[in-house]
Parts: C-alpha cells; structure tokens; sequence
C-alpha cells in the first residue's frame, strides 16, 4: 500500500526499546519515501518528556496512547515496535481491536512473547552492579557500562533509573497480556540477539490469529539501528491491502506459520 494511488498513506506508529528514546526512527521517513508517514510515538520520562513521570503499569500505558489513537483516526494504519515496544505495539493493537479501529498489521522486534520469561523483564530490581552486567552481557548496553565507575557513574546516575522503569512496565506488560490479535503480526528476530533469540520471537505465533510470519534479520538485540530494517518494512506495508475494515485485514492474509530468510 503506497501513496501512488492517490490515497494518503499508510502511518506508521514506531514505539521504541527500553531505556531510549525515538531517535533510532529519526531517518525512518527517508526510508519509508511515500509508502508510509513515519510517527515515532515518545513515552513520557526521556528527550523531550524527560521532566513527565515515566509510566510503569499498563494501564497508564493505555491511557497514554490515547493521544496515538487519535492521530489514526480515519487513516489506515500499522505498528512497529522494539523490544519493549513490541510489548507497547502488541498491547495498543489488542485495545485497538477491542475499540474496533484494528491496525492493517503489527510487526515486533526483537522481544520474546508474554508466555515465556523474559531475562530482562523480571530483573528489574536487581541491584545496580548487577544489573549493569547483565544488560551489558545482553547487548543493550555497550561494554563500557560494567565498569561504570570510570565513566563517574554515568550510568547508574542517569541511565539505569529509566531502563529500571522500562522493565517494571514491560514486566507488568506481560503479566497481563493474553489476547490473541486479529491482526497479522510479523515477528522480526535478530540472528545473534541473546534477549529475544529467533526461537523464542517465533512464538508469538501463539497471539497471531489474525496470521503470523517470522523475519530474521542479521545483528544482535539492537538492529533497530541497522538501515536493513526500515527498507524490510517498508516492503512489508507495500504488500498491504488499501484498506482499514476488520473484515478487509482479516480477510487478506491467511493464517500462516512462514519462516523467511532476510530480505535484505
């Protein structure tokens, strides 16, 4: 689906990791051209909300993304999320389809689904030695963070308060999670990422009735970085029906379990 037949284009919400910003998206609309109108969606407590209380619970979480819902009203549109924010998309997609305003498609990244035990998730209140070692162990934070000490304790100070609250939310994410979506989901799985490894990302075909597919995409936890995966999704909302109707998403895509190799 593309803005060639003159319609407007697909949006495309972006909902980011845990512990970032939206700055990964930042050149996403260069990608993307006139297939998709690229909309970072920035949780409250970093950049330019860094004064608002970060949010920790679903509920909250709901309540913020009202704002998002808004924005797609009369538009079609699909989801993006890393990480954390594929528990974001996956839980604002389920009470998009409760309202009756379903996405044309959810695509996650990099994150297990809610049935299996994530080994960040529940590692919130780790100490914060600890903590730094594993998410560095984890590739989430670059090597340096395990000696925090030489850096002043730049990440204990002004790094870990908000990965802590991150994991807490995408914890509380998950104990509440359940619904299978009526939208097709497409699950991307990096290669060599020891958070969210191929065969656990697969599993999210257990919350896919709509039809699920797995991508695998070279890199480690963080390829939301890589410029592979804009141009991969921007082929995926090229293949999408013109269309916002559950009737038109369901009817569009059979159920399907296919494993591909890496487009790009």
């Amino acid at each position: 689906m593309s803005a060639g037949d003159g319609r407007r284009p697909p949006l495309l919400l972006c909902f980011h990791h845990a512990g970032a910003g939206v700055s990964a998206f930042a050149r996403w609309q260069a990608r993307f051209g006139t297939a998709a109108e690229v909309v970072p969606v920035l949780l409250p407590g970093r950049d330019a909300r860094a004064r608002e209380p970060r949010i920790t619970e679903r509920a909250a979480l709901l309540a913020e993304l009202e704002v998002a819902a808004a924005v797609t009203e009369g538009r079609p549109y699909a989801l993006y999320g890393h990480s954390l924010g594929g528990l974001v998309a996956y839980s604002f997609a389920a009470a998009r389809e409760a309202a009756g305003a379903p996405p044309l498609a959810v695509a996650i990244g990099a994150v297990l689904p809610p049935h299996l035990r994530s080994p960040l998730a529940h590692s919130a209140e780790l100490p914060d030695e600890p903590l730094l070692r594993l998410l560095v162990r984890q590739g989430v934070l670059p090597p340096s963070a395990a000696d925090d000490e030489l850096n002043g304790g730049l990440f204990r100070r002004r790094v870990l308060p908000r990965l802590r609250d991150d994991l807490r939310l995408a914890r509380d994410l998950i104990g509440r999670a359940g619904t299978p979506l009526r939208t097709p989901v497409l699950a991307l799985a990096g290669r060599d990422d020891p958070v969210a490894p191929p065969a656990g990302v697969a599993q999210w075909e257990r919350f896919a009735a709509g039809g699920f597919r797995l991508r695998l995409v070279e890199g480690g936890h963080l390829f939301v970085r890589d410029k592979a995966l804009p141009d991969l999704l921007r082929r995926e909302l090229e293949r999408l029906p013109a269309t916002t109707s559950r009737a038109g998403v369901q009817g569009t895509r059979a159920r399907s379990s296919e494993r591909q190799a890496p487009a790009a």
